[in-house]
């Protein structure tokens, strides 16, 4: 199947999905996650119309860039050390992965305009996931507001790998109920309108409690 085939696929799914909750499919952005895929493989992505790449690496980002440069907005989704913010920083367009203060010092200091970022939340507390727990997170926004190249855009979670629909479903939620806590503070530096939620096993179910930005990669790109 071709990116097109699958995309097409996928955005029939979206409609359905949005169909089910009321919502419109326009207010649903799809990340293509390239991390197991070329720069070819990832132009494709852009020519079937899709502008949004993330990677969860920074090398493979870095690699990527080169070729494709400003045709693509990047979101970087993964994991980001510290050390490594500099290498990419004026390369990304969103951080999808905000989770401590010593990595909001590094964007500060690196920064050149501010930085859209998304709180990671650990909703499932899974131990081998990272972000944090969901009582930590506004106490933690809340110290952002010491960043002016900062902007916390919304949240981010993973959800357990599970085909228990219920129990996505309740991660899911749980972190478009904490987004809307957030939003009613008004904090200028957290508008936090976004979800970043929901992967190629659960996005439907993740548009479904409200998702507006999907990452999507297998179901979409495949892999090589």
């Amino acid at each position: 199947m071709t990116v097109r085939d699958n995309l097409a696929a996928i955005r029939r799914e979206i409609e359905a999905a949005c169909a089910r909750v009321g919502r419109d499919p326009a207010g649903v952005r799809i990340v293509a996650v390239t991390k197991y895929v070329d720069a070819k493989r990832a132009l494709e992505v852009l020519d079937a119309g899709i502008a949004d790449l993330g990677e969860n690496r920074s090398d493979q980002l870095i690699e990527k860039h080169e070729r494709i440069g400003n045709q693509a907005t990047w979101h970087f989704i993964g994991t980001l050390q510290s050390r490594k913010v500099k290498d990419i920083i004026d390369k990304v367009d969103y951080i999808h992965s905000l989770d401590r203060l010593s990595l909001a010092k590094e964007i500060e200091k690196r920064a050149a305009r501010p930085a859209k970022c998304f709180v990671q939340v650990n909703v499932s507390g899974e131990a081998t996931k990272h972000g944090l727990a969901p009582e930590e997170t506004i106490p933690f926004i809340e110290q952002l507001r010491a960043f002016s190249r900062i902007e916390v855009v919304g949240l981010m979670t993973m959800a357990p790998h599970t085909d228990d629909e219920a129990i996505l479903r309740a991660c899911f939620r749980q972190l478009r109920m904490l987004k809307e806590r957030v939003q009613a503070l008004g904090m200028a530096h957290a508008p936090c309108t976004e979800l970043s939620m929901g992967m190629s096993n659960d996005y439907t179910i993740a548009i479904e409690e409200g998702a507006t930005f999907v990452r999507i990669g297998s179901a979409l790109v495949g892999s090589l």
